[in-house]
C-alpha cells in the first residue's frame, strides 16, 4: 500500500481512496463529428502504454471526489508529483518526463527500457 497526495485536499491518503482514470492532457478533437470512424475510435479506446515516467488523471473518489493529475513511473510505481486539472507538471530537472506516442508513430527501434532520474515533490 502506498499514500497519494490529493493537491485539493491537501494531505496525504491511502491509495484505495483513488481511482486512475487514464492518461492525463488528452487532447480531445476540435471537431469529432468531421473525425474518420478510425479516428474517433483511436481517440476514444487506443491507448499507449510505456514504461518509464508519464501524467496521468486521477480522482479522489473516496475523499473530496475531485480530479487532479499525478506523474508516476510505471515501474517502479513512485509518485513524483501531483498537481490539479489544468495546472501543467513542475519541471523537475532530475526527471525525464516520456511523452505517450501516438500509435502510428511507434518504431521497431523504441528502447525496451526507459531509465530516469526520478524526483520531485515528495
Amino acid at each position: 500500500m502506498f499514500h497519494i497526495y490529493c493537491p485539493w485536499c491537501e494531505e496525504h491518503r491511502e491509495e484505495e481512496e483513488f481511482h486512475a482514470k487514464g492518461p492525463a492532457h488528452l487532447v480531445r478533437p476540435k471537431e469529432p463529428e468531421a473525425c474518420t470512424d478510425e479516428e474517433w475510435g483511436d481517440y476514444l479506446f487506443f491507448r499507449d502504454n510505456p514504461r518509464g515516467v508519464h501524467h496521468e488523471l486521477w480522482v479522489h473518489a473516496a475523499g473530496c471526489r475531485k480530479f487532479f493529475n499525478i506523474t508516476r513511473h510505471t515501474v517502479t510505481y513512485e509518485i513524483l508529483e501531483t498537481y490539479k486539472v489544468g495546472q501543467q507538471p513542475a519541471k523537475a530537472p532530475e526527471a525525464e518526463v516520456v511523452t505517450l506516442p501516438v500509435r502510428h508513430e511507434l518504431t521497431e527501434d523504441a528502447p525496451d527500457d526507459v531509465r530516469v532520474k526520478v524526483g520531485g515533490l515528495s
